[in-house]
């Protein structure tokens, strides 16, 4: 037992240095992107160190003025969020009443195990494999360069994670409170607004919170999609050289930009994200 104990010590400490390590990495690159963004640009390479503000150099705002004051950037950082959102919308609308109807009803052909599978598959599907055949498609519906294609590809491989989370979720209530409200004559469609989706908000939050996170990121779509009226903030962000050469200071204050709402959403709900999160860990 001695021995198993300190195995077990010695593997915790391995664990936890190992989590420091990532932390640290985690931290420094965003400290670095801070710093770059205030330094000002004729001081980004001559500072040596860690460039420790008000120390090592004077901090200003004005890359960040410039960047906020150029139109392409708030054009592509209004196009971002409004992606985020009604793709998260559509997703969540199609995808919560999926996982409570593959929670609560046996499904006969096809099994409910087989469909949450199904749903699953779609969300490993490599997104490079359908590029080509989304762009025809498109293409043919003349909703090339437009925010709509962008709403629909995002909301169907989010959907996934708003079928198969939600479905955990409601897997989790415990049924007989619908029972008792179908004894009172509630229908399965009132029990399912009334009791089961108020009692499930916590981890719906969560699951909503991770769909924007993942269409706020997307990039390969966006920039196979798009080329001007509905590009979005991470191609503009990838598209910063110039004939200058790359200008680390604007691309910092970029990257601050794209890091900064989903930083603030997963700041503010982080113990809902957690709990979805670890929702489709426990159970199959």
């Amino acid at each position: 037992m001695g021995v198993v104990r300190k195995q077990s010590k010695g593997l915790a400490v391995i664990r936890s240095i190992l989590a420091l390590l990532v932390v640290a990495w985690a931290v420094f690159l965003i400290y670095w992107g801070i710093v770059t963004s205030l330094k000002p640009p004729a001081e980004t390479f001559t500072i040596s160190g860690i460039s420790v503000p008000v120390i090592q150099f004077r901090p200003t705002l004005e890359n960040w003025k410039t960047e906020l004051s150029t139109r392409e950037s708030r054009f592509t950082l209004t196009n971002s969020i409004i992606v985020a959102v009604f793709a998260t919308a559509v997703a969540m609308l199609l995808g919560v009443p999926a996982g409570y109807a593959l929670a609560r009803f046996q499904f006969r052909r096809m099994k409910n195990r087989d469909l949450t599978v199904w749903f699953l598959s779609q969300r490993v599907l490599p997104p490079v494999v359908v590029v080509i055949p989304f762009f025809l498609l498109m293409r043919a519906l003349k909703l090339l360069d437009t925010q709509l294609a962008l709403i629909l590809l995002n909301a169907t491989f989010t959907l996934p994670f708003a079928v198969v989370i939600s479905r955990q979720a409601f897997q989790e209530l415990p049924v007989e409170l619908e029972e008792a409200a179908a004894v009172d004559g509630c229908s399965d469609f009132a029990a399912f607004v009334r009791i089961a989706f108020p009692l499930a908000a916590p981890t719906l939050v969560a699951v909503a919170a991770i769909c924007v996170a993942f269409t706020w990121n997307e990039f390969l779509f966006a920039l196979s999609l798009t080329s001007l009226k509905a590009k979005t903030f991470p191609v503009y962000l990838a598209g910063a050289e110039d004939t200058r050469g790359v200008q680390f200071w604007f691309m910092a204050t970029r990257a601050m930009l794209a890091l900064g709402p989903p930083t603030i959403l997963a700041l503010l709900i982080q113990r809902y994200i957690v709990r979805g999160l670890t929702f489709g860990a426990v159970k199959g």
